[in-house]
């Protein structure tokens, strides 16, 4: 009997063994299950090619659109701000758009489709808010060589294995407590939502619940083309601006002094592996998935820096919208959200090469069928952390304090709420201990 599979999986990869001639008719079946290991077929994985077709989920395609859209549309802006600190030009733009969308794309399919785990990346939010007010005296090429050399550190930081060992003494509570403070605001304005469009987030919210009720792996595709009919309808989903536009690379020579050394490259690490290489380590966990953080951060960085030319500043983990793709409404099965990830990284390619385009097409979608839909999608990862959070007695002052930390949204010397949580639960934690006995 081949072990994982029944008698009939057995005899299907016998007879591909005999076929690429790894196993004859005259070997034992002991010799067969000894060379079954050196057989092509097992080594290239041949049988578990199609696995991803037969995975694919019309709510994983979903989970992936809503993680692309919530992430645009909740910070391209401060993308563009960023590029036009550094005095890029409309092409430079869309250079940048088609580089970090690449990036992306690459990242979430080629890492998701490795390890059959979700792992979505995104670029740095927080990078590009530190760009706007400290990069503003620094020339485009000398920022692209900060660019440059904030990504090799990326990559030597995790095939060093350092980051990981650090990351290895994070409490499961913590990281969960950290992930629910981070996406408590999504969950809030879904209802700060109704308050502004009533029917449109009432309608969003009432067709979740009733699709939950029936059918719960489509309750978040019902819900957003139910919010795209009324917007549609209403006339708020302006796409009559869109125009279809192809984005072309722009090659910035990089150039290198200490002065975007330390006012670009130091600081953009710092924030980008602390602010969302931390808490994107910390939601994979909490999701309970066993992703390899070492060479996950190391092929980020080398993808950045083989992009950084072109305009991706700065790759990381995703937190909150990686918390889309792996909660239930991806799917029921955690084994098969990983498509969710790699249908995110389609659409990601898919905004890098219309670069401007997609920008109008997401600007289309009011903010408030963005906020619902966010705050719909995340509803279950959101209990689910706060569960795993509050669940070991042990440890649940110190994850409540991450998590009001975190959801606060406190930030200082530019690193934002979610590393700040940890560290305050982590001296809660160590303030709490259990004294020892006899002590």
């Amino acid at each position: 009997m081949w072990r994982g599979g029944d008698a009939r999986s057995a005899f299907v990869h016998e007879t591909l063994a005999r076929r690429c001639g790894c196993v004859t008719r005259h070997h034992a079946a002991g010799d067969v299950t000894r060379l079954r290991g050196q057989c092509a077929f097992f080594r290239e994985s041949t049988l578990s090619r199609p696995s991803l077709l037969r995975d694919t989920s019309p709510s994983a395609i979903v989970a992936g659109f809503v993680t692309v859209l919530v992430g645009f549309a909740s910070s391209a802006v401060i993308v563009f701000q960023a590029a036009r600190s550094l005095g890029a030009d409309d092409a430079t733009i869309a250079s940048w758009m088609w580089a970090l969308g690449l990036g992306m794309g690459v990242t979430c399919i080629g890492l998701s489709l490795r390890h059959r785990m979700p792992v979505v990346t995104a670029w740095s939010t927080p990078g590009a808010a530190m760009l706007i007010g400290t990069a503003t005296a620094v020339p485009l090429a000398e920022a692209t060589g900060a660019f440059l050399a904030c990504a090799v550190l990326m990559a030597a930081c995790g095939f060093s294995g350092v980051f990981e060992r650090a990351m290895r003494h994070i409490p499961i509570a913590l990281a969960s407590g950290m992930l629910a403070g981070v996406l408590l605001r999504f969950g809030l304005d879904l209802f700060g939502a109704m308050q502004a469009r009533p029917g449109l987030a009432l309608a969003m919210f009432g067709t979740w619940l009733a699709m939950r009720r029936l059918s719960p792996r489509y309750a978040v595709i019902a819900t957003l083309a139910v919010g795209v009919v009324i917007t549609a309808l209403d006339g708020t989903l302006h796409v009559e601006a869109v125009h279809l536009e192809l984005a072309h690379p722009v090659f910035t020579l990089p150039a290198f002094s200490w002065q975007a050394m330390i006012g670009i490259a130091l600081p953009l690490f710092v924030v980008t592996m602390a602010s969302q290489n931390v808490p994107g380590v910390a939601v994979i966990r909490a999701s309970g998935y066993a992703v390899p953080v070492s060479p996950t951060i190391g092929w980020i960085g080398v993808t950045n820096a083989v992009l950084a030319p072109f305009g991706a500043y700065a790759l990381n983990l995703a937190a909150i919208t990686a918390a889309i793709c792996m909660g239930r409404e991806a799917h029921e099965d955690p084994s098969r959200r990983y498509v969710a990830a790699v249908a995110a990284g389609a659409f990601y390619i898919v905004v890098g090469l219309f670069g401007a385009t997609v920008a109008a097409l997401f600007a289309a979608f009011p903010k408030e069928l963005v906020m619902a839909i966010a705050g719909i999608a995340l509803l279950g990862t959101i209990g689910n952390s706060l569960a795993a959070a509050l669940h070991e007695d042990s440890a649940r002052e110190a994850a409540l304090v991450t998590f009001l930390v975190t959801a606060s949204g406190l930030v200082l010397w530019g690193v934002g709420s979610a590393f700040w949580g940890l560290v305050a639960g982590a001296i809660t934690l160590f303030a709490l201990r259990p004294r020892a006995s006899g002590a």
